[in-house]
């Protein structure tokens, strides 16, 4: 295992540069530069333009600035925006990245989970009129178009229902007295929730190990203790009006990009499943008289889990690539956006530094893949 990991980390990094060397000539090839938009207007004198292309680097070749780009970003340098200048791409990226990973690592497990339970279901107990409505929605949310459908969300529950706000990050006018900023609170209910989310796994790891009559007390607990524990912190530290902002304006796009990847998880596990269920050793298993669940659980839905398993890693990876539409139409300030608009403006510091945290979390997510296969498959070994 430490082998392949050896040589993957190698692959990865050969990647990683090539990777890194088109985006960035790319990016450079596009007509014009930043230094001709900010200076669009016609009094300013050319000469004015090239001093300020001078100080930006854009005045040397094209190769000489992609050496020096690729020496700063492997001592951890990766420049200084050139549209929010002086401000240092790491910045921008520190601040940027944890909302679009909250925005899409939970509407992928949400996603994930909902799918699965629904597609396996749906495939032990084919042939009702459950299974053909399931289908049909499924098809429906995993065929729809992105930008139509989260209009019709935004339409639905924030204009007709005025149930929630719009989109973006927050309400300004709630936040003109805030005692610290936004980006605090909001590192603050990433912890508060990781905390409790490594309560409950823990609790529901205990509870396989007691009695089975046991499990079902200890479940509940490690549901309500850290959702109670989670509530009482918010509601002590004062903080809790402005956290419970960000979490409304969080709930519209996580809802939509969750029933829209719903829809395929959905699909993928009910088709897995028929798949597996043709295996001999089914078959074997319920000649043994295991029970339904046993079957179902233990043999059929483990196997069926692979496919699943990679829609899942692959999601995350491209999460910030394909959450450019999404975070475009909720006006959701991630790095899909902050992509988009570097793009636009030839920002090629910000630029290459977000399409480089796509590049290593896509080859992260290849990796995870992988090891993931060892563990839900005996069968797989890595030499």
């Amino acid at each position: 295992m430490w082998r392949f990991l050896g040589r993957r980390f190698v692959q990865m990094l050969i990647t990683l540069l090539l990777f890194q060397a088109v985006t960035y000539f790319l990016i450079d090839a596009q007509p014009g530069d930043i230094a001709d938009l900010l200076t669009l207007d016609p009094n300013i004198p050319p000469a004015e333009r090239q001093r300020l292309r001078a100080q930006l680097g854009l005045d040397r070749p094209p190769v000489e600035r992609f050496i020096t780009y690729i020496g700063n970003f492997y001592r951890g340098n990766l420049g200084v925006s050139f549209q929010e200048y002086p401000r240092p791409v790491i910045d921008i990226i520190k601040e940027r990245l944890p909302r679009t990973v909250v925005l899409f690592l939970t509407a992928s497990i949400l996603s994930f989970w909902t799918g699965f339970v629904t597609g396996k279901i749906l495939a032990w107990r084919r042939g009702g009129w459950v299974e053909y409505a399931s289908t049909i929605t499924g098809v429906t949310l995993y065929t729809v178009f992105t930008p139509w459908f989260a209009l019709m969300m935004i339409w639905l529950f924030a204009v007709a229902l005025n149930w929630l706000p719009a989109g973006k990050f927050l309400d300004p006018l709630k936040w003109l007295d805030a005692p610290i900023s936004a980006n605090a609170v909001f590192a603050r209910m990433i912890w508060s929730v990781f905390i409790a989310i490594l309560i409950s796994f823990i609790g529901f790891w205990l509870s396989n190990r007691v009695p089975r009559r046991q499990r079902l007390p200890i479940r509940i607990a490690s549901v309500l203790v850290p959702l109670a524990g989670v509530l009482l912190f918010w509601r002590l530290n004062g903080l809790g009006f402005y956290a419970w902002d960000i979490t409304r304006h969080l709930i519209l796009p996580v809802l939509t990009v969750t029933l829209i990847a719903y829809g395929g998880t959905m699909l993928l596990t009910r088709t897995s499943m028929l798949e597996t269920l043709r295996e001999d050793y089914v078959l074997t298993a319920r000649a043994k008289g295991l029970p339904d669940k046993v079957v179902r659980d233990k043999h059929v839905a483990r196997n069926a889990l692979l496919p699943v398993w990679t829609g899942l890693v692959f999601s995350l990876g491209n999460s910030v690539s394909g959450g450019i539409i999404t975070e475009t139409i909720f006006s959701w300030p991630g790095i899909g956006l902050t992509l988009l608009n570097s793009a636009l403006v030839a920002d090629i510091p910000v630029a290459m530094g977000t399409l480089t945290v796509v590049g290593i979390m896509t080859l992260l997510s290849h990796l995870i893949a992988d090891i993931g296969y060892a563990f839900l498959d005996p069968r797989i070994r890595y030499q």
